[in-house]
């Protein structure tokens, strides 16, 4: 993976007035200038290494941070394990194609190694989302750090997590319960440049799409020659083929998804959705014929924003050693 320089994206106004206000709530971007100076630049050598390796891995890693986020707040309860009594979070079906657990626990065993003690998964998470972007050619943005780990993760609450055939409707009601507004909807949507999807998430699009079971029962808002590429892929019960969610350029992180929506050429319904909404439509189609630095900079104030959801500070949580498991 080629290098890059670390180019800092200014923070606007009003994510500036949001960030102070997070003081309050013990988390800071110099949390551990004491106690464990090298943190991040541990982090980004390790994911250098990562997706130097595995460049497909940088969408699993944003995955994880916004899957995490979203249940409990951004608290590591996503790479807990289900135990004898309760089925966690990552068992859950939205989470069953979950990747990169195994590179979220390298990464802490070497801070655990530098620093013991002292850096929870929760940040480790927001870090390796960062940098994940930062090193697939897209932004970067200050990660304000001091998340405690959580020690309760369950299954049955991932219901929270916006799933693939959500509607617009649907998406302003689950992302307004975590601060976030229309803007973050179609701004956070834009991760999905770097990601990729099962087969099993978009068949009901290329399939059977009211039930009529025939060939040409599809879904008429998907451009049919996507359709039929699309097809060419995954059959209808294709569970475990990978289709990339911006061709071409999955493993770069751009604003070619936001082409793509506005050609009808996206993966999900909550792709489409966005063109239902005069905002959101609007920023698709700006973005569809340029003005990436602008997208970079919303991208970046709108991955704070989430960071900091529903967050445990001080005595709220632990610091887990292995990410895996609560501290005994």
């Amino acid at each position: 993976m080629e290098s890059r320089s670390l180019n800092v994206v200014l923070v606007p106004l009003a994510s500036l007035i949001l960030l102070l206000g997070l003081t309050s709530a013990q988390l800071s971007v110099d949390y551990y200038s004491k106690t464990c100076p090298g943190a991040e630049e541990i982090v980004r050598k390790e994911m250098i290494q990562i997706l130097s390796a595995a460049p497909s891995l940088a969408g699993p890693f944003l995955r994880l941070h916004f899957h995490d986020c979203f249940v409990r707040g951004c608290d590591g309860s996503v790479l807990l394990d289900s135990t004898s009594g309760t089925k966690a979070e990552k068992d859950a079906k939205p989470n069953l194609t979950l990747r990169g657990f195994g590179s979220v626990e390298r990464v802490k065993a070497k801070l655990e190694k530098a620093c013991p003690n002292t850096v929870s998964c929760a940040d480790v998470l927001a870090l390796m989302a960062r940098d994940a972007v930062w090193l697939s050619k897209g932004p970067t943005w200050p990660v304000w750090l001091g998340r405690k780990d959580g020690r309760i993760s369950l299954a049955n609450e991932t219901k929270q997590l916006p799933p693939p055939k959500a509607n617009l409707t649907q998406l302003i009601q689950m992302f307004s319960v975590k601060g976030l507004d229309l803007k973050d909807i179609v701004v956070l949507s834009g991760g999905h440049t770097i990601g990729t999807a099962h087969c099993s998430s978009i068949s009901d699009r290329l399939y059977n799409f009211t039930g009529l079971d025939n060939l040409s029962d599809v879904d008429p808002f998907l451009d049919m020659k996507y359709i039929t590429k699309l097809r060419s892929k995954c059959s209808p019960t294709d569970t475990k083929t990978l289709i990339e969610m911006d061709p071409g350029s999955f493993k770069t992180f751009d604003n070619s998804y936001y082409k793509l929506v506005a050609k009808r050429r996206s993966a999900f319904h909550s792709d489409w959705a966005l063109l239902t909404n005069s905002f959101t439509r609007d920023y698709v189609l700006k973005h569809s014929n340029g003005f990436e630095s602008e997208f970079f900079q919303d991208f970046a104030d709108s991955m704070i924003k989430m960071g900091n959801v529903d967050v445990l500070t001080g005595s709220q949580g632990e610091i887990r050693k292995t990410c895996s498991v609560v501290n005994y």
